[in-house]
């Protein structure tokens, strides 16, 4: 069947505190479906810890409206380092995760009342999309814009979940070879260079930039696709100056966003088609490593171009009800084919309230 792309699971974001870092996620962005939460060693993550084994705290959270989740994550055997200088726009790595809005001014009034730090007004993208910029209790930005594609209306004006993110690269035409020849994300909105008047609020806004918007031109399947939703990637690359990597000097898990997750199947053939492709799996985890009592799967990680590092979970099992023993088992099933929403729904069990 080949390799198949459900959507973006999670963001990898460190924080200098996960608890209080989820809690605002929760309030701001209904973030309050823990997946997993867990203390442990990032033994395979070795590689990327400069040859430490490193302990973290991590929680794994949705919002069942719809979109990407969170992976909110703290070392606890070091201190996280914020950057060493001031990021840019163009800077190599993730520079913004996209959420979406159901109600694009709703939301702004919605997070401007809970004292959010919007950095913009509402915007015009160059595809027509309304949106505004944001930062997190870190200093973490966060572009919210409108859509309409939702797994269950809001029934507030909060935002949803992640629907995309925009990424710094050096070359555009080497890093397009791999976000849109080997991870399907084939169809582009725009290729632009100029200067941007929708990007003057973002440190570096007012230089140029060619930015070119990505999505998937075919739906995206499998059991969590509906409730995941579509995804836009934007590549962004500064053509006045150089840049640098976002985690100079320092390491992964450390604040920022640390990884794009996506949720696949048949692991098997998407390393093939990576490696094919030039971009050898970095981490795997094998069948058998990624086992959390009832939830287990695999994992594994690639680089882009620059140095971005790409996750992909296969999930196996996930609990639904832990009291119960219930969980999903997404082996036995048709692996295109999304779960019900019922079924989905059963997640509402693990709620956290605040």
């Amino acid at each position: 069947m080949g390799k198949l792309i459900s959507g973006i699971q999670q963001v990898g974001i460190g924080n200098q505190n996960m608890e209080k870092a989820w809690a605002w996620y929760r309030k701001n962005f209904g973030m309050d479906i823990p997946v997993l939460i867990e203390e442990a060693e990032a033994k395979l993550m070795i590689d990327y810890t400069r040859n430490k084994v490193e302990s973290r705290n991590a929680c794994i959270a949705l919002n069942l409206n719809g979109g990407g989740g969170f992976e909110v994550w703290q070392y606890t055997s070091r201190k996280p380092e914020p950057p060493k200088s001031n990021l840019k726009l163009g800077d190599y790595g993730i520079f913004i995760a996209k959420m979406k809005a159901a109600d694009i001014q709703g939301a702004f009034q919605f997070l401007k009342g809970n004292d959010v730090e919007i950095i913009s007004e509402i915007l015009t993208d160059p595809a027509g999309k309304k949106f505004f910029f944001l930062k997190d209790l870190y200093g973490n930005l966060f572009q919210v814009e409108e859509a309409d594609n939702w797994f269950q209306k809001p029934k507030t004006l909060r935002p949803g979940g992640a629907a995309g993110v925009i990424i710094g690269v050096s070359d555009i035409e080497k890093s397009i070879k791999l976000y849109s020849d080997v991870l399907g994300f084939d169809k582009v909105i725009y290729d632009l260079s100029d200067k941007f008047t929708d990007l003057v609020a973002l440190p570096g806004g007012n230089e140029r930039y060619r930015r070119v918007l990505l999505t998937h031109t075919n739906p995206l399947s499998g059991a969590f696709s509906e409730l995941l939703g579509p995804i836009k990637i934007e590549l962004v690359q500064a053509l006045d100056g150089e840049r640098q990597a976002i985690f100079k000097d320092r390491i992964w898990g450390d604040m920022g966003f640390i990884h794009l997750c996506f949720d696949i199947r048949f692991m098997d053939d998407l390393k093939k088609e990576c490696e094919q492709a030039g971009y050898n799996f970095t981490v795997d985890s094998g069948r058998d490593s990624f086992d959390m009592g009832q939830a287990a799967g695999r994992f594994s990680y690639i680089e882009d171009p620059d140095g971005t590092l790409l996750e992909f979970v296969e999930t196996h099992k996930l609990p639904v009800i832990k009291k119960l023993g219930w969980y999903f088992d997404l082996d036995n099933r048709n692996q295109a084919k999304s779960l019900p929403k019922w079924m989905l729904k059963l997640l509402s069990h693990t709620r956290k309230k605040d």
